[in-house]
């Protein structure tokens, strides 16, 4: 979608100063760079910041629509990612949660965002919840 991209290029172009809140609104986004599953080309998503201790959290939510997001899939076909939170990117590998750590991510990601829980209550899937952790060099 081009305000997604426009979104994209406003942060990378600010180093995050601009263009880092959900459009028209407050809360702090993310960008997350991935590997498309299918073309193999770079795909850059705009997410909701949800970190705790420097791991962060991306949740598939797609607005509680019936399918998952399209970066859903990349992640599980190419985990390394880049993130970034401000200035520089950084790599993280993704890793979907499952079980009682879903659900301690879960409780998190929408403490910090509650329209999450709004759009579990849109869809009969349960959201996917990936942990991204840091890759060290």
């Amino acid at each position: 979608m081009q305000w997604v991209r426009d979104q994209v290029a406003a942060y990378e172009a600010s180093g995050g100063r601009e263009a880092n809140t959900l459009q028209g609104g407050k809360d702090p986004i993310v960008v997350i760079t991935s590997v498309g599953a299918k073309s193999g080309k770079l795909r850059k998503n705009p997410v909701m910041r949800v970190e705790k201790d420097g791991v962060y959290v991306a949740v598939a939510s797609k607005g509680g629509a019936p399918e998952n997001p399209s970066w859903h899939d990349n992640f599980l076909a190419h985990p390394l990612v880049d993130l970034q939170d401000g200035p520089e990117p950084r790599s993280f590998r993704a890793r979907l949660t499952s079980g009682e750590e879903r659900a301690t991510w879960w409780a998190h990601a929408v403490a910090t965002w509650s329209t999450y829980a709004a759009y579990q209550e849109k869809t009969d899937r349960e959201i996917p919840v990936f942990v991204l952790e840091p890759v060290e060099d």
